[in-house]
């Protein structure tokens, strides 16, 4: 198939990861960058070797591109969204989808209208370890799944990241930083969430910059930064869920795990594409590796866009959709409603998922 041009609007700190696997694909050609700030579209364009650096308008207005991946800010998601739809391109944006429900589903009902596709981050359930977990369940190595636990558990971004602040507003904090890899890494391996019961709140109201020119900057905190619940899903299993941004002396925890009736599966980090997959047996008292099903790298960031385009030649539903990002973003509001209010929350988009979930939930590469 021919090559499909993308433009990446947004060249900041995640941009990296992308330009690095997108620069060897067969499937799709990066085309060309913008950012608000046109000096850092410049050095990311001179760093990858990439010929067209072009204003946000001029992108969007640009004949050739058929795609843009949309790694603005979280705030910004939503309004990039909407104008790259309305220019007639697909659109491939940074997790989460946006921060509000209300703007994911104008989001979504946008590209419906337009027939365009909307692909959202993570994709890292397309790599060797998630898919060798999906193996795993496929084929019964540890009987019925009944239960999952999942733990993010570390201290916040201010001890790494030059310009923290995003992470403690609205859209920020643990949950919706990284509670989309484990959401999605569960939803994509144990199916739809049906309700879920949470407690969120933060115990540190400042945080400080502690690299780069900002060391000393003091940020206040204005999310929760630690979240507790339970998650009922479709298909009978209980998980349970910790994110937290309070835990600076970090933790043992797993990432994840799925407990079946035959054995347990330990899940490899789902903020990378490999990582070691483990099951043990139940009456054994070791746990054993299970070999990955293909052989991939550590940061595949790009595999879902990939995926996207490969779809829309072949006319199918691609994996990392804007469905299941809404359903992921609702799940991530639900903990907070639920402990705002004291009760379970019923997620709506579950039964929009089960319908679809032969397509793009339960189907592996």
């Amino acid at each position: 198939m021919t090559k499909m041009k993308i433009g990446i609007i947004g060249c900041g700190n995640i941009s990296p990861a992308y330009l690095n696997y997108l620069g060897n694909s067969d499937v799709v050609e990066v085309y060309a960058l913008a950012d608000l700030l046109p000096e850092k579209a410049h050095e990311r364009a001179k760093e990858y070797g990439i010929a067209n650096v072009c204003t946000v308008e001029e992108m969007l207005e640009h004949k050739e591109i058929g795609l843009i991946l949309n790694l603005t800010i979280p705030s910004s998601h939503a309004a990039v969204n909407y104008a790259v739809l309305d220019h007639g391109k697909h659109v491939y944006v940074e997790k989460p989808l946006s921060i509000s429900l209300e703007e994911a589903e104008l989001t979504l009902n946008l590209a419906e209208s337009r027939h365009l596709r909307v692909g959202c981050a993570p994709d890292t359930f397309l790599g060797a370890g998630i898919e060798t977990c999906r193996h795993v369940l496929d084929h019964d190595l540890i009987g019925k799944p009944v239960a999952a636990t999942a733990f993010m558990m570390g201290a916040g971004p201010e001890g790494w990241h030059p310009n923290p602040e995003f992470f403690y507003t609205a859209g920020g904090g643990p949950m919706f930083d990284m509670g989309p890899y484990y959401l999605t890494t569960l939803v994509q391996l144990l199916g739809p969430i049906r309700r879920i019961s949470g407690s969120a709140g933060s115990n540190v109201p400042e945080r400080i910059v502690q690299s780069g020119s900002r060391a000393g900057t003091v940020i206040p905190v204005n999310t929760p930064t630690h979240y507790s619940g339970t998650l009922d899903f479709v298909s009978g299993v209980i998980g349970t869920l910790v994110t937290s941004f309070d835990i600076p002396g970090g933790s043992t925890l797993p990432w994840i795990e799925i407990y079946g009736t035959a054995g347990s599966l330990l899940v490899p980090d789902p903020n990378t594409f490999d990582g070691d997959v483990k099951i043990r047996r139940y009456g054994s008292e070791e746990w054993e590796i299970v070999p990955p099903v293909f052989n991939g790298g550590p940061n595949d960031r790009g595999r879902g866009i990939e995926d996207m385009v490969r779809a829309i030649s072949e006319e199918r539903d691609h994996r990392a959709n804007g469905l299941v990002a809404y359903h992921v973003l609702e799940a991530m509001h639900a903990f907070e409603t639920s402990s705002r209010e004291g009760r379970h929350v019923e997620l709506t988009s579950a039964e929009m998922l089960v319908k679809k979930s032969q397509n793009i939930v339960l189907t592996t590469n």
